[in-house]
């Protein structure tokens, strides 16, 4: 069965791949005989000769196509019209026109063209209603498509005829549409025209038929199509849609049909087929149809159960697919386990033949027995025991019992049901019965009982059928009231002592006589329970005496225990409080967590009481709702991690709009989500038809960390689709896209204490997530979303999701890709990610977020950017920078992790610089490190001309670009002259000459800092 679901998803994918657009012309001048179309001027009259229709042929490509020509180069003020027919437009959204053309090369009218031009005008005017009257032609009330000039070349004398081929196209709304060629001075041929729209071309996938459907007006537009079911097919899972996107293709079937009952599946075809006799579907689904189940046939087509033969049947509750059965035979060997005055027990075996099912079930039918008198135990209508007791008979009655075996299918039988019968007649009733029935003692494991003998009973002269010849003493447990369970003992004495009990256990007990006329009646049932003490007048005097030792000492014992543990918890308390006190908070064994860090807890936290009055020390320090992030991995099924920690969404709530960009796992488009009757917009990631497993279980894995956070400066997981395809996730939708992108198409545009307020929401974002012990190990302004509000959210929690090198700086280790330009060093260097590398990455957003954008290291190499940092730079103040907030960069940027501030420090500095604006007027100095520190000077320069002659500085450990102010380069440029060029792109290059011991160049630059190569003279 999977296998063939398998094999339909397949085949399933192969048919919605091959699926392309058509094209539906509307018109085409290469099959008409004849044109004759508007133009203008047209006619004697007509000051040129315009536009001329003639053939065009190419007997060796076989055409012979109607075409226009112009070519009025000999005239001023040419302006020449040429009108297509009315175009219908149909269901068309928007239409694509086709030009297929040739233009002279005016080089061909030397001193004879006036007003030779190689472009013509190409325009449309929309109508509600073709008349017979010729078009508009004021050129006012057309809209210029464009003006067209040829791309394959033109031709001239010496050159064959180039062919040009201009595709346009424009949205309607109207009936229909003129396209008008305006002539100003050209040599033109218009060889065909072709006029179309696009659609997404009939197909049928999942069994649903979609009808071809044209594009949107816009090509960035999606039209959603409904589908119908296939014959004998019915919607499951939603109503059918597709999306035909504006190229013509299909994308992301939701909804469905699967084929009735009856019907199986063909999916290559998408058909569904009729089951033939024999065979059988029940349900609605994927299934294909099945033999009949045993002792059923079918004979018909299109069955969705078999009919059972004779004497089998199908329960209501039986599935369709379970072999019919049979009623059970008669229950064997029924017995009679006990009979007396008023009480029958019976037992028996199962039937030979229990019908193929395990559901049987007994009853028992007594004619003779008196409604609401006799009682049954079991006292259900039917049961599963194979035995019964029966009590409430009269004395010396006849009594015929019949036991029935059933089951699911008994009464749908229409024979008399099979049964097994006994006669059984109970006992004569005594009148000698047994009184003060007493426990005279009871140990650990017996029990013994004294009565008194019966009185005589008649008219006195029938002594000797009354004397009592025996005892029967009958016991059982309590919780055990049936009475052939019971165990029983004879005795001639007036006590009895029971043994072989279970200790501690509740007995019901019983006593009665036997005389010549037959057994008494059953005293009435006393209980008593194995080595519980008794009361005295019950007990004899050593027992007594006994207990009351065995008691004493338990209570001695109890005493001293006590008394024990309450001083050695009074010693191990107080020592352990003078211990504590003589050590570091941290060497405490109660620390309270707050903020981060690690203080000593109350020296007398408050009491707080139970219900249970039980007291408990209340640390205030730590949050009751504080939570702790999960990981989704440790979970065996992603999808069970999905179900805990995200939303599921019924996918007829939202609706998809347009598609904004891909991603690694499928489409993301923008929609809405219908959610309490209201339609917000959301951000939709859809898995892609045909993911692996392990791309699905990683599109999950997402789903459910973020589905664990909710802060505003998170993204929020508004919920997932799991139950449909394509599986997608739904979140907030963000108006401005990624933050760095943003900030580059604003560049400059914002205050700074704005750029400072972006900063302190990712901030809070990240105290959020480490406090939640979540490490994002990614974190940069490309994975920040931003609002129309301004507001930024951390977003991107794909832990799996590939970077690629090339564009986000990935230096790959054997651990996996690791983003260079945005990671600590220790987690580079060990793979080492905590909340301490989290802020480092913070630290780089920053200064992302000060320079609008730019590229952290710029076009530094990967491996360049390892070993500047293991040496001591760090990026350069960002032009405009407030002091304060590039020292909050380096703050972050220091080697040793433990220096560096948490995120709930950095959320303190920034609502610090927030409250006081005054703090970031202070631009920060973009000086040069010192050699100690900046790995491009550890050597000194002043002795660079007492090394060999090399290509590049790079021969010495110094790389060809780096980092300068002009008014240091003098310091250490003074040995050797050098040339010194600045590369800013398109800017032009400024020269510095030094020579010998002169420290001032020949030229200055004047900007802080410049990118300069060094090259020997």
């Amino acid at each position: 069965m999977v296998m063939m679901r398998l094999l339909a998803l397949v085949l399933t994918l192969i048919h919605y791949k091959t699926a392309d657009a058509e094209q539906v012309v509307l018109l085409d001048t290469t099959g008409e005989p004849t044109l004759d179309w508007t133009r203008y001027p047209y006619g004697p009259q007509a000051n040129t000769p315009g536009w001329v229709e003639e053939s065009f042929t190419n007997f060796q490509k076989g055409i012979n196509w109607r075409s226009y020509v112009v070519c009025d180069v000999a005239y001023n003020n040419v302006n020449n019209w040429l009108w297509t027919p009315f175009i219908d437009r149909g269901v068309a959204n928007r239409i694509y026109i086709e030009i297929k053309f040739t233009i002279r090369d005016c080089s061909l009218f030397p001193g004879n063209a006036l007003s030779c031009k190689e472009t013509f005008s190409l325009l449309y005017y929309e109508f509600d209603a073709a008349t017979r009257e010729p078009p508009p032609w004021d050129a006012d009330r057309y809209k210029l498509i464009g003006r067209i000039a040829a791309g394959e070349g033109r031709f001239n004398s010496n050159s064959e005829v180039n062919i040009n081929t201009e595709v346009k196209s424009i949205p309607v709304t109207k009936k229909g549409v003129y396209f008008a060629f305006r002539d100003q001075g050209a040599c033109i041929s218009l060889l065909a025209i072709k006029v179309y729209y696009i659609t997404c071309p009939e197909v049928t996938i999942n069994f649903a038929k979609f009808p071809a459907t044209p594009t949107g007006k816009e090509i960035t537009l999606i039209e959603q199509a409904t589908g119908s079911c296939v014959p004998n097919a019915e919607i499951v899972g939603g109503t059918p849609t597709y999306l035909c996107k504006g190229d013509g293709k299909w994308t992301l079937p939701t909804g469905g049909c699967k084929c009735k009952a009856g019907f199986q599946p063909d999916v290559e075809k998408q058909t569904c087929n009729v089951c033939g006799p024999g065979m059988y579907k029940a349900e609605v689904g994927d299934e294909n149809c099945l033999p009949c189940p045993g002792h059923s046939t079918g004979n018909d087509y299109g069955l969705s159960e078999c009919r059972c033969n004779n004497g089998y049947y199908r329960a209501p509750t039986d599935p369709k697919n379970m072999s019919c059965t049979q009623p059970p035979s008669a229950p064997q060997n029924l017995t009679v386990n006990f009979v007396d005055q008023s009480t029958v027990a019976l037992s028996w075996a199962p039937p030979d033949n229990l019908g193929g099912r395990t559901d049987t079930v007994y009853r028992i039918k007594c004619d003779a027995c008196s409604l609401g008198l006799v009682q049954y135990n079991p006292h259900t209508d039917t049961f599963n025991d194979t035995r019964v007791t029966i009590s409430g008979l009269n004395a010396v009655t006849t009594y015929r019992f019949q036991i029935f075996a059933e089951n699911g299918v008994s009464f749908m039988r229409t024979e008399a049901p099979e049964y097994a019968d006994v006669t059984v007649t109970t006992e004569a009733l005594v009148a000698s019965s047994i009184t003060n029935v007493r426990v005279s003692s009871v140990m650990s494991s017996e029990i013994t009982l004294a009565w008194d003998a019966p009185s005589a009973a008649g008219d006195g002269n029938d002594i000797e059928n009354d004397l009592v010849e025996t005892y029967e003493v009958r016991w059982f447990p309590r919780s055990d009231m049936d009475y052939s369970n019971a165990s029983s003992l004879l005795t001639t004495d007036l006590f009895a002592t029971i043994t072989g009990l279970q200790q501690r256990t509740e007995y019901g007990l019983q006593v009665r006589a036997k005389t010549q006329r037959g057994w008494g009646a059953y005293s009435p049932v006393i209980f008593k329970t194995t080595g519980q003490v008794l009361n005295t007048a019950y007990v004899g005097d050593d027992e007594g005496i006994r207990l009351q030792l065995v008691a004493g000492s338990i209570v001695v014992v109890v005493v001293v225990l006590v008394v024990i543990i309450v001083f050695t918890v009074m010693f191990l308390r107080s020592r352990s409080n003078d211990e504590c006190n003589k050590k570091q908070p941290s060497d405490c064994d109660t620390l309270e967590y707050r903020n981060g860090e690690v203080h000593h807890s109350l020296d007398n936290p408050p009491i707080v009481t139970t219900h249970t009055n039980v007291t408990t020390p209340l640390f205030t320090g730590i949050s009751g709702s504080s939570r702790t992030y999960i990981d989704p991995h440790t979970y065996e099924d992603p999808n069970q991690a999905v179900r805990e920690f995200a939303r599921e969404i019924d996918a007829s709530c939202i609706t998809i709009e347009a598609i904004i960009g891909g991603g690694e796992f499928g489409d993301v488009c923008k929609g809405k989500l219908k959610t309490n009757g209201i339609d917000i917009d959301v951000a939709i990631k859809t898995l892609k038809a045909g993911s692996l497993d392990k791309a699905r279980n990683d599109f999950l894995t997402e789903a459910s960390i973020m589905g664990q956070f909710e802060h505003p400066n998170v993204i929020f997981l508004q919920g997932v689709v799991t139950k449909s395809n394509p599986v997608m996730i739904i979140t907030e939708y963000m108006e401005n896209g990624s933050l760095d992108t943003f900030l580059r198409a604003n560049d400059g545009k914002f205050q700074v204490i704005q750029l400072v307020g972006m900063l302190r929401g990712i901030a809070s974002g990240m105290q959020y997530l480490s406090e939640m012990n979540y490490v994002h190990r990614d974190l940069a302004a490309r994975n920040v979303l931003v609002n129309s509000q301004l507001v930024c959210k951390i977003a991107d929690f794909g832990l799996s999701r590939e970077i690629e090198s090339a564009t986000e700086g990935a230096y790959t280790t054997r651990g996996g890709k690791i983003p260079v330009r945005w990671t600590a060093p220790e987690a580079i260097a060990f793979r080492k990610f905590t909340s301490a590398s989290d802020v480092w990455s913070m630290g780089i957003v920053c200064w992302e977020v000060m320079s609008y954008g730019e590229r952290p290291y710029w076009n530094w190499s990967n491996q360049d950017v390892i070993k500047s940092i293991e040496k001591g730079y760090r990026l350069p103040a960002p032009m405009d920078c407030p002091e304060a907030i590039y020292q909050l960069m380096l703050d972050c940027w220091q080697k040793e992790r433990t220096h560096r501030p948490t995120f709930q420090s950095i959320v303190k500095t920034l609502d610090k610089l927030i409250r006081v604006p005054d703090t970031l007027r202070k631009i920060a100095q973009n000086r040069h490190l010192p050699p100690c520190l900046n790995p491009y000077f550890r050597q000194d320069l002043r002795h660079v001309s007492e090394l060999p002659a090399r290509e590049s500085f790079f021969d010495y450990g110094l790389p060809d670009v780096i980092l300068l102010q002009n008014y240091e380069m003098s310091q250490w440029l003074s040995q050797e002259r050098f040339n010194l060029s600045s590369d800013f792109g398109s800017s032009d290059q400024t020269l510095f000459t030094y020579q010998g011991d002169t420290h001032t160049p020949s030229h200055t630059y004047t900007k802080r800092g410049a990118w300069v190569t060094f090259s020997n003279m």
